[in-house]
């Protein structure tokens, strides 16, 4: 799922494209993105973008008229921008949105359509899909940490958590756990000042870094490779290689399509974490340890 340094870099691009050019129409590919009826979509059409914003993970256009697009492109929904008048994709199209001088095509991978699409009118239906979270690079550490404390989750799930963070989601949790040294399955009332402390350091410099590396990969093109699994990321996705600081192996906890990576040395005190389906299997074998785990493996 795109999150805040994609969708950052997203909304750049788009600046440079869409801002200030009219709107000309609006082709709707399949009619399950739509999640709105009222305004009809074509009340979109010939009016000029005047802002672009980001609330969370989603992407909200302002419009003439007080009318707002927001998407939301969830795990497999992105962005391109094409010629003028380019078809959507066939198996992947959703929408194409045409300006005068391209279209910017939404599609989504996958037989699952999750991707959305609101048309709304007014900037109090636009408050409607704020979540409360607080934006990472922009709060100061004693705000970060009294949110942090807010409920009892582990980190992992604070962090996610699109009531308490904006933006963070699987992949950048993961990497900013990892910078702080610090366990997913931590709960947040267990953390010293110390440890929040890092954990703040970590969120804001992880977040800031991949922005700006995502700024340089993409320059003046748009946006081509949003992934989750980087290269140049020191867990996420890089389950049984090296760490990047210490060579252990990375390891993961699965659970629903998500999984959590971490590194057992850096984070876990060498505690291998329990993934919720083999640990039910294997039970009372299943290794606490990476010196266990290695004997098994053997085995």
């Amino acid at each position: 799922m795109p999150e805040l340094p994609d969708v950052v870099v997203y909304l750049e691009a788009l600046e440079r494209r869409i801002l200030g050019r009219r709107l000309e129409s609006v082709r709707l590919v399949s009619p399950f993105v739509l999640r709105t009826v009222d305004p009809p979509l074509s009340a979109a059409d010939g009016r000029r973008v005047l802002l672009l914003r980001r609330i969370g993970k989603r992407l909200v256009w302002g419009l003439e008229g007080d009318l707002f697009v927001v998407l939301h492109l969830m795990i497999a929904g992105r962005l391109r921008w094409a010629a003028a008048g380019a078809r959507a994709p066939g198996r992947i199209g959703l929408a194409a949105f045409d300006f005068e001088d391209g279209t910017l095509l939404l599609t989504e991978a996958g037989s699952k359509r999750r991707a959305s699409l609101h048309l709304v009118s007014g900037a109090s239906a636009v408050q409607a899909f704020e979540r409360g979270g607080l934006e990472p690079l922009e709060a100061g550490e004693a705000e970060f940490v009294l949110r942090l404390r807010r409920e009892n989750h582990t980190l992992k799930r604070a962090l996610t958590d699109p009531r308490l963070f904006s933006g963070i989601g699987n992949a950048y949790s993961d990497e900013i756990l990892h910078r702080a040294r610090l366990s997913p399955l931590r709960l947040t009332s267990r953390l010293t000042e110390e440890d929040a402390a890092r954990l703040f350091d970590a969120t804001r410099s992880v977040l800031a870094e991949w922005t700006d590396r995502l700024r340089r990969e993409t320059g003046e093109s748009f946006p081509e490779k949003v992934t989750a699994f980087r290269d140049g990321m020191a867990v996420h996705g890089r389950f049984r290689q090296p760490c990047p600081d210490c060579g252990t192996p990375i390891q993961r906890i699965r659970y629903a399509e998500n999984e959590t990576n971490y590194c057992p040395v850096c984070q876990t005190e060498g505690r291998l974490l329990a993934d919720r389906g083999l640990s039910r299997l294997l039970r009372k074998d299943w290794p606490r340890s990476l010196e266990e785990l290695e004997e098994r493996l053997k085995s």
